[in-house]
C-alpha cells in the first residue's frame, strides 16, 4: 500500500505542476542546476567521458616511456615541464601518471560515469517514476562529484605534482608526506577528491534505492524488474555499505598524515632519521581499503552486465535465458563481494588459515558469475540475433569478462598468488575483467538508450569502426601482459632496461604500446559519433529497437515527469520476446494478457487465478472451434 501512496503522491504532484514548471526554466535551472533525471544523466555521461579521455592520455604517456624507456621526446618537455626534464618522464611523475590513471577509471568512470549514467537515466524510466526520490539530492550528488573531479585533476597543478603511491595509496607512501614529492600537497588533494566523491556516491545510492523500493508504478512488483535495475539496485546498496568504510581509512590516514598519530606507520626512518612513529601498522589500512576495494570491483562491473542482459535479450529477440537465475546470481555476488578482500592480501603474511578461508570464498564467488555467462550465451544460443553497435559492445563484454574471469581463478588461489601478486598477470587480469568489460558494457549502453538520451541514432557505420578497433586493440594490449607476469616482471616498475632477465619484454611492451595508441585512435570515431549524433543524427523513433521495457513508451521529446498523462500500468515481465502466437515477436510491459489471448501460456498466471481461468476458456473455445471446423 505505501508503495501505492507514493506513487500516487508524485503523480498528483508532478501533474499539477510538472508541466508549466517545464516551461519556465531557465538556461542554468535546465542544464548546469538540473533537479530532471535524465539531463542529471547527460551530465554524469559527458563528465565521465571527459575523464576517461584524461585517463587515456596519461595511460599513453607512460607506455611511451615504458615502449621507449632511454629515448628522450622534446615534445614531453614541452607538454609536461618540470615533469618531463630533457624529454624524459621523470620516475616520480610515471608514478604519478599511473596513480590518477587508475584513480580517474576506477572511480571517476566506471562507478560514476557507468552507476550515475544509466541510474539516473533508467531506474525512474524503468519502474515507472516521474523522478527520483529526491531531485534536490540527484543534484547534489552530481555537483560533488563534478568538483571532485576538478579536486583530483587541479593536483597536476601544484608544486610536486599528483599522489604517487598508487592508486591504493599504501601507506606509509601516502601517510608520510616527506617520503616523496608525491606524497606531498598531490595526496592531499587526492584524499579529499575522495570523500566529495563518496560522499556523491552516498547521496546517489540513496536516491537509487528508495526510487526503486518506494516508487514504482502500479503492477510493477520487483520480478517484472528489467534486469538493468535490480543491477542498479543492488550496486547502490554495495555502494551504501562499502564506501563509509574507505572514509573510515581515509579520515585515519589523514590524522597521521597531519595531526601525529600512527594508525598506520611503526618503526619509519626517513632519510636516516628514526621518525616518532610507534604501533601502527600499514597492514591494517590495506583491510580497510580492500573491504571497500573489492565490493568496488563489484560496484562497477554489476551495471555493466545489467546494461549486457537488456541489450542482448533485445537484440537475440528472445527472453532473457533464466530471468531467476540471474537476479539470484546477482544477489549472490552483491552478499559474497563482502568476505573475499583478503585475496588482495595474500602476500601480507596473513594467517595461511585465513588466507584458506579467503581462498575459498573468492572461488565460491565465481559460480554466481559463471551462472550469468552461462545465462548470456544460452540467451544468444539460436536467437535472431541483430548486430547492432550496443550488441556488438554487450557480446565484447562477455567476452572480456570470461578471458579475464579465468585467470582470476589463478590468482583466487593462495599458492600462484605469491608467485604471481604485483606482477603484469594481475594488471592483465583486472584490466580484462574489470577495465575492459566494465567499459564495453558502459559502451552498449550508451550506443542502446542514445535515442532516449538525446532523441537521434548514432551512426551504425562508425559504431561498426569503434567496435572492432577497441576489441582489438583492448586483446592486444591485455594478453600479452600474462606472460610478461608469468616471467616475473613486476607491475609499476618504471623501465625495465636495469635487469637483464626483463630486458627481452623490451620488444612485447613497444608492441603493447603501439596496440594502446591505435585503440586510443579508435576512441576518436567514438567521439565524433557521440557529438555529432547529438546535433545532427538521424531523428528516433519513440522505440527504435522494439523493445518491452516501459522507458520506450515516454515521448521522444523529454517531459520533466516523463509521461504526458497517467504513468502507465505494467502487466508482465520485460522479456516476452518472440512468443509463439504473438502477433509481432516483442510484447510490451504496459500490454495486459487480455489483448494477448493467442500467446498467453499458463506461467503467465502463476498468481492469478482468474486469469488462468480466462486462458483455459479461452483455450477450450479454440479446441471446440477447430472440432466444428
Amino acid at each position: 500500500m505505501s508503495t501505492l501512496a507514493v506513487h500516487d503522491h508524485g503523480v498528483a504532484h508532478h501533474d499539477d505542476h510538472g508541466h508549466e514548471h517545464h516551461h519556465n526554466e531557465t538556461f542554468l535551472s535546465k542544464y548546469v542546476f538540473s533537479m530532471d533525471h535524465k539531463m542529471i544523466a547527460k551530465q554524469f555521461l559527458i563528465t565521465g567521458i571527459t575523464m576517461a579521455v584524461i585517463a587515456m592520455i596519461l595511460s599513453i604517456l607512460f607506455r611511451i616511456q615504458l615502449a621507449y624507456p632511454d629515448k628522450s621526446f622534446p615534445l614531453l618537455t614541452t607538454l609536461l615541464g618540470r615533469f618531463a626534464p630533457n624529454g624524459r618522464i621523470s620516475a616520480d611523475f610515471y608514478l604519478s601518471l599511473v596513480t590518477i590513471h587508475g584513480t580517474i577509471m576506477v572511480f571517476f568512470v566506471l562507478t560514476a560515469g557507468l552507476s550515475g549514467t544509466f541510474a539516473n537515466l533508467l531506474i525512474p524510466l524503468q519502474v515507472g517514476a516521474r523522478d527520483m526520490a529526491s531531485p534536490f539530492m540527484n543534484m547534489l550528488s552530481y555537483w560533488f562529484f563534478f568538483l571532485a573531479s576538478v579536486i583530483m585533476l587541479s593536483s597536476f597543478l601544484v608544486q610536486k605534482g599528483p599522489a604517487s603511491g598508487g592508486w591504493t595509496i599504501y601507506p606509509p607512501l601516502s601517510a608520510l608526506p616527506k617520503a616523496m614529492p608525491g606524497s606531498g600537497e598531490g595526496m592531499t588533494l587526492w584524499l579529499i577528491s575522495m570523500v566529495l566523491f563518496v560522499a556523491s556516491s552516498l547521496m546517489g545510492g540513496i536516491n537509487y534505492v528508495s526510487t526503486v523500493l518506494n516508487m514504482r508504478t502500479k503492477g510493477m512488483d520487483l520480478w517484472k524488474m528489467p534486469l538493468t535495475i535490480w543491477a542498479l539496485f543492488l550496486t547502490a546498496i554495495l555502494g551504501i555499505l562499502a564506501f563509509p568504510v574507505l572514509v573510515a581509512g581515509v579520515v585515519l590516514l589523514i590524522f597521521d598524515r597531519s595531526f601525529g598519530t600512527s594508525f598506520y606507520l611503526s618503526d619509519i626512518v626517513l632519510n636516516g632519521v628514526q621518525q616518532p612513529y610507534e604501533g601502527g601498522s600499514p597492514i591494517l589500512f590495506q583491510h580497510l581499503f580492500w573491504f571497500l576495494g573489492h565490493p568496488e570491483v563489484y560496484i562497477v562491473i554489476m551495471p555493466a552486465m545489467g546494461i549486457s542482459s537488456e541489450v542482448m535479450s533485445v537484440n537475440s529477440r528472445k527472453p532473457i535465458f533464466g530471468y531467476h537465475a540471474m537476479v539470484y546470481s546477482l544477489i549472490g555476488i552483491t552478499v559474497l563481494s563482502f568476505i573475499v578482500w583478503g585475496h588482495h592480501m595474500f602476500v601480507t603474511g596473513m594467517n595461511p588459515f585465513l588466507g584458506g578461508v579467503f581462498m575459498i570464498t573468492t572461488l565460491i564467488i565465481a559460480v554466481p558469475s559463471a551462472v550469468k555467462t552461462f545465462n548470456w550465451l544460452a540467451t544468444l544460443w539460436r536467437g535472431n540475433i541483430r548486430f547492432t553497435p550496443a550488441m556488438l559492445f554487450a557480446i565484447g563484454m562477455v567476452s572480456f569478462f570470461i578471458s579475464g574471469g579465468l585467470t582470476g581463478i589463478f590468482l583466487g588461489n593462495a599458492a600462484l598468488d605469491i608467485n604471481l601478486h604485483d606482477t603484469y598477470f594481475v594488471v592483465a587480469h583486472f584490466h580484462l575483467v574489470m577495465g575492459s568489460a566494465a567499459i564495453f558494457g558502459m559502451l552498449a549502453g550508451v550506443y542502446h538508450w542514445f535515442p532516449k538520451m538525446f532523441g537521434r541514432m548514432m551512426d551504425d557505420k562508425l559504431g561498426y569502426l569503434h567496435f572492432w578497433l577497441t576489441f582489438i586493440g583492448a586483446y592486444l594490449v591485455f594478453f600479452p601482459m600474462h606472460f610478461m607476469g608469468l616471467d616475473g616482471v613486476p607491475r609499476r616498475y618504471y623501465a625495465f632496461t636495469e635487469f637483464v632477465s626483463m630486458q627481452r619484454w623490451l620488444t612485447v611492451n613497444t608492441f603493447i604500446t603501439w596496440a594502446a595508441i591505435m585503440a586510443a585512435c579508435a576512441q576518436v570515431a567514438f567521439l565524433y559519433n557521440f557529438i555529432s549524433s547529438i546535433f545532427i543524427g538521424k531523428k528516433a523513433t519513440q522505440n527504435p529497437w522494439e523493445s518491452n521495457t516501459l522507458e520506450w513508451t515516454t515521448p521522444v521529446e523529454h517531459l520533466h515527469g516523463n509521461w504526458p498523462g497517467e504513468i502507465p500500468t505494467v502487466y508482465r515481465w520485460p522479456y516476452d520476446y518472440s512468443k509463439p502466437g504473438a502477433e509481432e515477436d516483442f510484447i510490451p510491459q504496459t500490454v495486459p494478457f487480455s489483448q494477448t489471448m493467442s500467446s498467453n501460456l499458463p506461467h503467465d498466471f502463476e498468481d492469478n487465478p482468474k486469469g488462468l481461468e480466462e486462458l483455459n476458456k479461452f483455450t477450450s473455445t479454440l479446441k471446440a472451434n477447430e472440432q466444428v471446423k
